[in-house]
């Protein structure tokens, strides 16, 4: 016999132990029984940051609504119904005003904020940047939350090559106000800490991690204890997202361990993989579990910086990424180009098909979530910061109408797009740099 009751788990019911705080994913029985309003899920956004431009040509549809995912684009096809693609957004600001800045420092700068990035080494010049639209959206859907937001990277931080003297221009897309920026981390030893250690900072935590073995151990009484309160459903629910924080915990454990074999490079930091697909996909998969278990529902990602030096010799692509990306229309140049694109887009879609595998509520993490994919430089050939490669991915919890290509009339500012976001995942915000309003038409309505 089934009873139908309003009693439910609070959503942020945790699991204690020596040293760790465990969130926990959504499960029935947070939904109190009759409950619509509990079924939908919080928002979530994401923002992931690709450099150095894009080969256009193959990146843009050939036409506007329903498309053909073109060549660099071809990976997304398992989530292609999940898809938007955007086309003609301008970041205008990024062009140079003569003060010095770079372009490409430029392009990371506006990319969330829409404001131009003055050099600060000079004379008289204080002004840094503005809060970003991520950082807004913490001020909301971040309420509450374990961690307010995520600023991951896979490069570690520069103090060179920054085309001027402002190195955190590239080294970040973060800005909690207009003179302090986020920084990133791109440790994943230290992201699993912050989403499921407690306190200390950040050597503390690893050096009592590496202590003391897994962190589940510590909580494995009390993930007994509560598991024997759920029903099956819940039960098999629990196992897999413990099973999932096993792994990746492993795969961390494992890099390390390569890494001490290793010690004779001291450069090279022992947790971080040497292979950059499995670094990856490791921040990836932590990402993914930060949004199951809504430890943070708002993070950015920078998958390379504005000019990387980064080369690909897995993929067929020596050459420095920033260097390619200057192919002066040679035919060979943008072969590797563009093979770097498409293999940026290859790795994003493997954080995809992680969320719309993952059950949320009434529908699935890539269901409840919107994830911008893109950055600020369109032609890195020239140093354009006009028609910007743009992807939207994800319903938001129902306000996007997804699988269509939308060409916007030339250099419409992609400020624009971050008020509507922001707009729809329940952020008010007047104005974002220099946005002249929501986008028009308003593609996110449903009706």
């Amino acid at each position: 016999m089934t009873f139908v009751t309003k009693k439910a788990l609070p959503r942020r019911t945790f699991l204690r132990g020596l040293g760790a705080t465990l969130a926990l994913p959504m499960l029935d029985a947070m939904v109190p029984a009759l409950s619509a309003k509990a079924l939908q899920s919080a928002p979530r956004l994401g923002f992931v940051y690709v450099p150095n431009g894009v080969i256009l040509e193959q990146w843009k549809p050939a036409t506007t609504g329903a498309f053909e995912l073109p060549a660099i684009l071809k990976p997304l096809d398992p989530v292609k119904s999940q898809i938007n693609v955007l086309t003609g957004l301008a970041h205008l600001q990024a062009d140079t005003f003569g003060d010095g800045t770079g372009d490409h420092p430029r392009a990371s700068a506006v990319w969330l904020s829409g404001v131009h990035a003055w050099d600060r080494t000079r004379p008289g010049v204080e002004v840094g940047l503005a809060t970003t639209a991520d950082q807004l959206a913490v001020r909301e859907i971040g309420k509450g939350t374990q961690v307010s937001s995520l600023e991951l990277t896979l490069e570690s931080p520069t103090q060179i090559a920054c085309d001027s003297g402002d190195c955190f221009y590239v080294n970040t897309v973060s800005w909690r106000n207009p003179t302090t920026p986020n920084p990133t981390e791109s440790h994943p030893r230290i992201i699993f800490e912050r989403l499921f250690g407690d306190g200390g900072d950040a050597a503390q935590r690893r050096a009592r991690v590496r202590s003391r073995g897994s962190i589940l151990d510590s909580v494995t009484e009390e993930v007994g204890d509560f598991a024997r309160t759920l029903g099956q459903s819940d039960h098999t629910k629990l196992n897999e997202y413990l099973d999932s924080v096993r792994e990746i915990e492993q795969r961390i454990q494992n890099t390390e361990a390569r890494g001490v074999q290793s010690i004779a490079l001291p450069e090279r930091p022992i947790d971080i993989p040497d292979s950059f697909e499995e670094h990856a996909k490791m921040m990836f998969d932590l990402q993914a579990l930060a949004f199951q278990a809504d430890i943070t529902r708002v993070f950015s990602m920078i998958m390379a910086r504005e000019l990387s030096s980064r080369t690909y010799p897995n993929i067929g692509v020596p050459d420095q990424h920033h260097a390619v990306s200057h192919h002066r229309n040679d035919p060979e140049l943008i072969a590797k180009k563009a093979k770097i694109d498409t293999y940026h887009v290859q790795l994003f879609t493997y954080f995809l098909q992680k969320l719309q595998a993952t059950p949320d509520g009434d529908g699935t993490l890539l269901d409840h979530s919107l994830i911008l994919y893109g950055g600020g430089m369109g032609n890195g050939n020239l140093h354009r910061h006009t028609d910007l490669p743009c992807l939207l991915v994800g319903k938001l919890g129902g306000q996007f109408k997804t699988g269509s290509h939308y060409a916007y009339p030339e250099n419409t500012p992609m400020a624009n797009l971050l008020v509507t976001i922001l707009d729809k995942a329940g952020v008010r915000v007047e104005k974002i740099g220099d946005s002249t309003g929501s986008l028009q038409p308003d593609y996110l309505s449903l009706s």
